[in-house]
């Protein structure tokens, strides 16, 4: 399943295949919980989301046209699922505690050294991860998203245009302005560990892959019982 292309996986689901179906889930489950994590900020909700967005393709997945690569429309759908339920959101920010935030990241920023192979090492890279995690959900959501896409899971400027529905050179300044606000809160020391934010790691990934598996099993129980 390795070397099938998104296109040759989605194919095989489309005509039942499972183990295609959860080939693609595990491919780009991490791409997508990341990007509605930029919008959500919640870690539950965008694992949620994510298992949404697959269910929802699923079930749409014989009309799929092959008019965007299999990874856009699995993107469009988690994002504007995710935009829908920012709106029903009514939970107030509490900012004194975002400002406290930003003080314990300025007084910590500087703990060493970040890539060493010690047990202390590892604990100051995992605090210095938390605190880009922080500095990161402070970004303006339209500079958040694009900083993920493009920074952190590497898109191309061309896709993230395409997903967002913006112009590239609208990737580039959201891009730019926030790196600038990242290298002001936090430094230039953070970039070894930058792809290690907002983790979605293989148990996560398995649960998720067994809760799809029962999920369509009962979808397909439920067609067949109507035919």
């Amino acid at each position: 399943m390795e070397e099938a292309s998104d296109s040759e996986l989605l194919e095989r689901a489309r005509h039942g295949d499972a183990d295609a179906f959860s080939a693609l889930v595990r491919r780009h489950d991490r791409y997508l919980y990341r990007i509605t994590r930029s919008i959500l900020r919640d870690d539950h909700e965008a694992e949620d989301l994510v298992q949404q967005t697959y269910l929802k393709a699923f079930t749409k997945i014989v009309g799929f046209r092959g008019e965007a690569s299999p990874r856009t429309w699995l993107t469009r759908i988690a994002r504007n699922e995710a935009l829908r339920r920012k709106r029903r959101q009514r939970s107030l920010v509490d900012l004194g505690a975002i400002d406290t935030a930003r003080e314990r990241v300025r007084s910590q920023i500087y703990l060493s050294p970040l890539t060493q192979a010690t047990p202390e090492g590892e604990v100051a890279r995992i605090q210095i991860r938390r605190m880009l995690e922080r500095a990161i959900d402070d970004l303006p959501t339209a500079y958040r998203t694009v900083f993920i896409m493009r920074d952190v899971e590497e898109a191309t400027v061309e896709e993230t245009a395409n997903v967002l529905g913006i112009k590239t050179e609208t990737v580039r300044t959201r891009l730019h302005r926030a790196r600038n606000m990242l290298r002001e809160r936090l430094g230039e020391q953070l970039a070894a560990v930058l792809k290690d934010v907002f983790p979605f790691g293989r148990p996560r990934c398995n649960a998720l892959v067994e809760r799809l598996a029962a999920k369509v099993g009962l979808l397909q129980a439920r067609d067949r019982d109507q035919t």
